[in-house]
């Protein structure tokens, strides 16, 4: 694989060596694999598209994949999203105005599950988003936020390489 970023460079400097993953998991566990995007296909239904991406990009930033933000955010763009709130993402607090109160529940949800420093989601967050959800889709959110912070794990601990996703390649 070649270093070929989707911007356009505007120095005479090179980029940074690409490094390859550090094992290929899918290839070793293909079971496993195919048990996940499973997993995915059933935790993502009834969910917004739009709001499922945001979810999913706000988890990967929290998680630091590299991988997964670049899947998501590409995603994310397909499914219509803009680029000022996807790039907003990592200050959506300080951006509520960008998103709507349900988006704003979900993605303080997305922040509790994903960072369980406390050991537990707080009671006044489940209960804001429980305003905002019905109770199935409420279920399927949480199923969809504990999916893409499992896929965050393989992706940081393998190192997957971003750069290279392709909207819908995985559909």
């Amino acid at each position: 694989m070649t270093n070929t970023p989707t911007t356009t460079d505007t120095t005479s400097e090179p980029y940074a060596a690409e490094q390859p993953a550090r094992l290929e998991w899918v290839r070793h566990s293909p079971e496993v694999y195919k048990a996940m995007v499973r997993l995915d296909a059933a935790a993502r239904k009834g969910l917004d598209p739009r709001l499922l991406e945001l979810v999913k990009v706000r988890a990967s930033q929290l998680n630091q994949c590299a991988y997964c933000l670049d899947m998501h955010s590409k995603d994310a763009l397909a499914a219509g999203e803009s680029v000022e709130r996807i790039v907003q993402l990592a200050a959506w607090e300080e951006s509520r105005h960008f998103y709507t109160e349900k988006e704003c529940a979900a993605l303080e949800l997305t922040e509790a599950v994903t960072v369980l420093t406390d050991g537990f989601v707080p009671d006044e967050v489940f209960e804001r988003a429980a305003k905002h959800f019905a109770e199935a889709e409420l279920s399927q959110l949480i199923a969809a936020i504990t999916v893409i912070n499992a896929w965050n794990r393989f992706g940081v601990t393998c190192r997957l390489t971003p750069g290279h996703y392709r909207p819908g390649q995985y559909a």
